[in-house]
């Protein structure tokens, strides 16, 4: 098993943005669209859009915008505003590594092999 640190921002009972969220957000950003961004994740595109409608219902502006599908198809993308919130995640995560890079050596490097 993996051992590591992950930053999860919650507002409540919520997580409103953690490494599987901002995952998404990178995923649409890449792909255009919430059901590629879903497909490309391996996940359903119900649970896609359940993670959008909470990270947008969260902030005060939406970090995901789409348009409906049909003969032109559709499409999502990330705002400016949700292009900035994932960079000040990402940079959160980033600076939590390099100033606790050593205790989270320590505390790692003492736990029990798992089997």
């Amino acid at each position: 098993m993996k051992k590591s640190l992950q930053i999860r921002i919650k507002q409540g009972g919520t997580i409103i943005m953690g490494p599987g969220k901002a995952d998404l957000l990178d995923a649409i950003d890449t792909c255009g669209s919430i059901s590629a961004a879903a497909k490309q994740m391996q996940m359903s595109y119900k649970r896609a859009w359940d993670l959008v409608d909470i990270i947008n219902k969260s902030f005060n502006e939406p970090l995901v915008i789409s348009a409906p599908g049909g003969q032109h198809g559709g499409g999502a993308k990330l705002t400016d505003f949700g292009r900035f919130i994932l960079l000040s995640y990402r940079d959160l995560v980033a600076k939590t590594y390099s100033n606790t890079e050593l205790e989270l050596s320590n505390i790692l490097s003492n736990l029990k092999i798992s089997e």
